[in-house]
């Protein structure tokens, strides 16, 4: 339950914040992991890799609940990129996979609002030379460990309500369900209901533990098959919420 206190008023009110202190703007350094790289994107760089690792998804499925994609050619690709991600908000970053040093992914911070310490994490497109390696979680954990890191108190993630992928990623990656909101928006000529997830800093160190524990060399055996899953060591951080 939320820590409440009770004004001269007798009405109940949130805890007092008396030191709160706005983080700044999330930093563009790279985040360096075991398995990958989290840099942030550069069309110059990166649209070639990453359009010819997206390539790989004939079907396209990657991009049906993206407001955009897929892309008919690689400038097609480069010209959205250059055109969409080089704001601070969002904050694109590509993730370089260490054994071959090409980005397979990207994703992003967004809505960014530091005067109350609340962040969003979204606009992940992740290859199918990324989908389901141990990669794409640090991905996740590298982004989220810098948010609590520099300050911010609120890690939120969002999804279409339909999409049952994400919200079970999110589920694995320790995030709490909030809710729908019910036709939130509009994209692709669609209504969209928006399922609503977060993480907030009093659960964080328990959840890095956790994704300590599941990134650990340890945890995987010889032919690089995890032997404890993390879903089994966020879920009862979030049950216990």
């Amino acid at each position: 339950m939320t820590e409440t206190n009770i004004n001269s008023l007798g009405q109940p009110i949130g805890f007092s914040m008396p030191e709160w202190i706005s983080p700044l703007l999330p930093s563009k350094l790279p985040m360096e992991g075991r398995f990958c790289r989290v840099e942030l994107l550069d069309a110059d760089l990166h649209a070639a890799d990453l359009y010819a690792a997206n390539s790989l998804d004939v079907l396209g499925k990657m991009w049906t609940y993206m407001p955009y994609g897929p892309f008919e050619s690689l400038n097609e690709y480069e010209a959205w990129m250059k055109r969409t991600c080089t704001g601070s908000d969002p904050l694109f970053f590509a993730i370089i996979d260490k054994s071959s040093d090409k980005p397979v992914g990207a994703a992003s911070y967004l809505r960014i609002d530091s005067s109350v310490g609340c962040i969003e994490v979204g606009h992940l497109s992740y290859s199918p030379l990324l989908q389901r390696k141990p990669a794409a979680t640090e991905a996740m954990y590298l982004m989220m460990q810098r948010a609590f890191q520099q300050g911010y108190r609120r890690y939120e993630w969002k999804c279409d309500s339909l999409n049952e992928k994400s919200r079970a990623a999110a589920a694995r990656l320790g995030f709490s369900f909030e809710g729908i909101f019910r036709q939130a928006t509009i994209y692709k000529q669609r209504s969209r209901d928006t399922a609503w997830h977060a993480v907030i800093d009093s659960d964080w160190p328990a959840l890095e533990e956790a994704f300590k524990q599941w990134l650990d060399p340890s945890n995987f055996d010889e032919l690089g098959i995890q032997k404890i899953r993390l879903a089994d060591l966020t879920a009862p951080i979030i049950s216990k919420r």
